[in-house]
């Protein structure tokens, strides 16, 4: 007779090793720890094979051509309404800055254990925080990967603070992505239809967070998942990934890839854009896949709100409501929003319902 299994025992045990998933497959296991077996989805998409492929904007030029700036706007407020995401090419950030933060994130994870433990915690205030799975303990299933996130913006963490395998190209690299950020929400607030600066005026991209993750590879990646379906708790995410795939997008019902591509930027909407568009932009699932052979990197960088200290309240702006097109979503603060949203964890399901009037 099967004995009883403890689940919150576990998983207590597998945190408490401070290791990871990293750890997990450096012991040598076969078989992945029950916790982390995703049950079957009643709603499981299909796969698209070919025939839809995500946006790719080229932004060269952008910043002193007009017209070529309204061709890019056009292009972007296509993305932001029907995919949710795009690529981005010639974004400014030298491409090797790009492999060096990769390779940064490579390093760190690959440490020493030892080395790693000194930055494990649960303690979410901090600026720097390296854990597995930031809802280990409020989701369904765990998620196979490991997770270092740096609060680079309004308040930098010392460079002490960091890793030394991955803190000075994390600070170059942030560096850059802030102003791609800069770019890119004066591009969308011009696709809405707003002033340019109307996104960065109500302190969309006040915060920066970077979260680095790693997924190791996997003795059952049919079982379990990289990151299960979720939309992004922020304004706007930009991701850097490697060559290894395996993120996907929920687009007509189906997922379909996204490809890499060296020296490309992925671009997502976040639920808060979405929520202050009226729906006009949409934040969308998307999914990183397990593998069997392979580790994947990818670093998110999360603009938001500092809904830390910040109380400005955030509905449909005013510019896109009208009696004809009533606001959808109550007001909240940016900390109302990311709160409810680690509450709740990873459980498929979205936060907007929530805030939803």
């Amino acid at each position: 007779m099967e004995t009883e299994y403890d689940r919150t025992g576990e998983i207590k045990a597998f945190d408490g090793t401070r290791a990871g998933v990293k750890g997990l497959v450096d012991s040598g296991i076969t078989k992945i720890p029950r916790f982390f077996v995703h049950p079957p989805e009643q709603d499981e998409l299909a796969v698209s094979i070919a025939g839809v492929d995500i946006p790719v904007v080229d932004l060269a030029g952008v910043e002193s051509d007009v017209a070529l700036r309204g061709e890019v706007v056009k292009k972007v407020k296509i993305a932001s309404e029907t995919f949710g995401f795009f690529q981005v090419v010639n974004h400014g950030v030298p491409i090797e800055v790009l492999d060096e933060m990769l390779e940064g994130v490579r390093r760190f994870n690959e440490s020493e254990s030892e080395v790693k433990k000194e930055y494990y915690t649960r303690e979410t205030g901090k600026r720097v925080v390296f854990n597995s799975n930031f809802d280990l303990y409020q989701s369904p299933a765990a998620n196979w990967r490991d997770t270092m996130r740096v609060t680079m913006t309004p308040d930098p963490p010392r460079p002490d603070e960091l890793p030394a395998q991955c803190r000075e190209i994390t600070f170059e690299y942030a560096k850059y992505v802030k102003k791609v950020g800069v770019i890119l929400f004066q591009l969308l607030s011009e696709a809405l239809g707003l002033e340019l600066n109307h996104l960065t005026e109500i302190e969309c991209n006040e915060a920066l967070h970077v979260l680095s993750h790693y997924y190791p590879s996997c003795p059952e990646p049919h079982l379990t998942i990289g990151t299960t379906k979720h939309s992004d708790p922020d304004f706007l995410t930009v991701l850097l990934q490697d060559n290894i795939g395996g993120l996907q997008v929920c687009y007509d019902n189906k997922w379909i890839n996204v490809p890499p591509f060296h020296g490309a930027l992925v671009v997502n909407i976040g639920d808060l854009l979405q929520l202050v568009s009226n729906d006009k932009f949409k934040s969308v699932e998307h999914r990183v896949l397990a593998r069997r052979n392979e580790t994947r990197v990818s670093v998110a960088c999360f603009f938001n709100a500092d809904y830390r200290r910040s109380k400005r309240l955030y509905g449909p702006i005013k510019e896109l409501i009208s009696d004809e097109n009533p606001a959808l979503y109550k007001e909240n603060t940016a900390r109302e929003f990311v709160l409810y949203y680690n509450g709740k964890g990873l459980d498929g399901k979205s936060a907007l319902d929530f805030f939803k009037l």
